[in-house]
């Protein structure tokens, strides 16, 4: 005589259609618990999945910055890029302003108007008589987390064998509040919440003694 058995009882398996069912179940709940559950845990998931993102992507964006800095103080240390010794390799603050944003355009875009006229990516390019000279500190216009003072800022490198400084600067803008207290080196005098990371890369040179 045969015998019913329990399968759920005696271990094994449960049909793929019994599954199925008490997934249904499960969705078709109407109590509301899960959503709730889903809503007070997904906000601070997303905000520190886009916080971890966000700070992945500026300091890519640093990265690149420093990697442009030095292909284009090696070019005006081999004598690639010169000013003013009336050559072909001549180029005025514009156009090396445009060549500077050409090696960033993988991830930072330059408009004509930010070529022209600097509001994110500033650019000091200046020669000193020694490497003593050379400024070691962020000019701010006022405190260690000022905003950044612009009033020396130049194009005007040295020819063959002099002592050059090319410092990059770009305001990158951060989106994340949950990060903009942690990421952010500039804070607003009028006491405003910070809304951009400043990225800086500097290199100095002696220009190579090129004909």
């Amino acid at each position: 005589m045969c015998q019913d058995h329990d399968d759920t009882k005696s271990g094994a398996p449960v049909p793929v259609k019994g599954r199925r069912g008490a997934w249904r179940r499960i969705i078709r709940s109407k109590d509301g618990a899960a959503a709730i559950e889903f809503a007070l845990l997904a906000i601070p998931y997303f905000l520190i999945v886009f916080a971890i993102v966000e700070t992945f992507i500026a300091y890519t964006g640093e990265q690149l910055v420093a990697n442009a800095v030095d292909t284009m103080a090696r070019k005006l240390r081999t004598g690639n890029i010169t000013y003013g010794l009336n050559r072909g390799t001549d180029k005025n603050q514009t156009e090396f302003r445009r060549a500077f944003c050409a090696e960033i355009s993988i991830l930072i875009t330059c408009s004509d108007a930010e070529i022209t006229t600097p509001d994110k990516l500033l650019l000091d390019v200046r020669s000193f008589a020694s490497f003593a000279l050379i400024p070691k500190t962020i000019p701010r216009s006022g405190g260690d987390f000022g905003e950044l003072d612009t009033s020396s800022f130049a194009y005007a490198p040295g020819p063959a064998k002099s002592i050059n400084m090319l410092r990059a600067y770009y305001r990158w803008d951060v989106v994340t509040d949950l990060i903009r207290p942690y990421i952010t080196n500039v804070r607003p005098a009028n006491g405003g919440r910070p809304s951009y990371f400043l990225i800086v890369e500097t290199s100095a040179f002696r220009a190579e003694d090129y004909p």
